[in-house]
């Protein structure tokens, strides 16, 4: 004979006799084993014919308080009226019927799954209505348990995500100025060349350079002719770039792409800008960077910028004649002694 620790299952076993009382209390005791709870009722009356110790224990009473009971003597009547309920419908349509209920018994609420099958009536013994209980508590637990294992892990997989896009965009940025390398700059200035030929649109760049001298190495009596070279290694040099970047990145949209080009030279992608607000939003940053005080080892410092701005398509109709006329605008700013927002020559076509 086949075993199955499935309820519905167990329900297809032999059943016993009516009034074979050692059949129905070996049959519960295996059950039992199982942490099951088998009931067996009279069909007409609903009392109970028999229940397992597991049920008992449930209820809270001994056999000899729960045999020959209905379920309106042992439970509330919201209970009482959906058992009832229940066995009438498993009686009428034959078969295994499976339903749950919350049930409060022997002092807590049970949320039990109660499979139930009528047994027609034997040597003219009453009709019987045999039901196996399981407690779903544990089920509940392991369900919740797994809804909260695999709400931990979507969130590790979205911190995952995060922190491997959070590496990607390290790995693209300054760690000086915090502004994103060339490589990132030029693969986007070819993204918007290609956008602005689609839609006619335009856009602007801007090179920005730290001019050569830095104030606050005048007042501490340094050399108002040093080179370029004395300014890269200054102790200040890292502060410095820092407060820039932080200005261009305050500066700039979402949109927008400012990084680091080289050692002192800086840009600015402008998306959708012309070549006329662009030069108002860099002079407007001219100015911020011409007021920002760097305290380096508890010096104050302070530096200037040039700037070049060209626009797309109005100084350039190409990616390289667009760079070649903003290197030429920034050029024209630093000859102009530096602290200078140039703008690059607009081409007029012949008619």
């Amino acid at each position: 004979m086949s075993t199955s620790s499935d309820p519905v299952a167990t329900l297809a076993l032999p059943l016993p006799a009516p009034g074979s009382e050692p059949a129905w209390t070996a049959w519960g005791a295996l059950l039992a084993a199982a942490g099951l709870g088998v009931a067996v009722k009279e069909a007409a009356s609903g009392r109970y014919l028999h229940a397992n110790e597991v049920l008992l224990s449930w209820i809270g009473r001994d056999a000899s308080d729960v045999l020959g009971r209905t379920d309106g003597d042992l439970f509330d009547a919201a209970a009482h009226s959906a058992l009832r309920a229940a066995d009438q419908t498993a009686l009428a349509q034959g078969g295994v019927l499976a339903a749950e209920h919350r049930i409060s018994m022997g002092g807590r609420v049970r949320d039990l799954a109660l499979c139930r099958l009528a047994d027609g009536a034997q040597a003219g013994g009453p009709d019987r209505l045999i039901s196996i209980w399981t407690d779903l508590a544990g089920r509940r637990q392991q369900e919740s348990q797994a809804r909260a294992a695999l709400t931990q892990i979507e969130q590790l997989q979205s911190a995952n995500e995060a922190l491997r896009r959070e590496l990607a965009d390290q790995a693209m940025r300054d760690p000086a100025s915090g502004l994103y390398a060339r490589a990132h700059f030029e693969d986007q200035l070819r993204r918007e060349v290609d956008l602005s030929s689609r839609e006619h649109r335009e856009f602007s760049i801007v090179f920005v350079e730290i001019d050569e001298q830095v104030a606050g190495d005048v007042a501490a009596g340094a050399d108002e002719a040093a080179p370029a070279a004395a300014f890269r290694g200054a102790p200040a040099v890292q502060a410095v770039q820092a407060a820039l970047g932080r200005l261009l990145r305050g500066g700039t949209r979402a949109m927008d792409a400012a990084c680091r080009l080289d050692e002192r030279r800086f840009a600015v992608l402008l998306s959708g800008v012309g070549l006329a607000t662009a030069h108002s939003r860099m002079e407007s940053l001219r100015r911020r960077c011409a007021t920002e005080i760097v305290v380096q080892a508890g010096e104050e410092t302070r530096f200037t910028v040039s700037m070049g701005v060209a626009s797309f398509p109005h100084t350039a109709h190409t990616q390289a004649e667009l760079v070649e006329a903003c290197t030429a605008a920034l050029r024209g700013a630093q000859r102009r002694g530096g602290n200078h927002v140039a703008l690059a020559a607009i081409r007029f076509e012949p008619a």
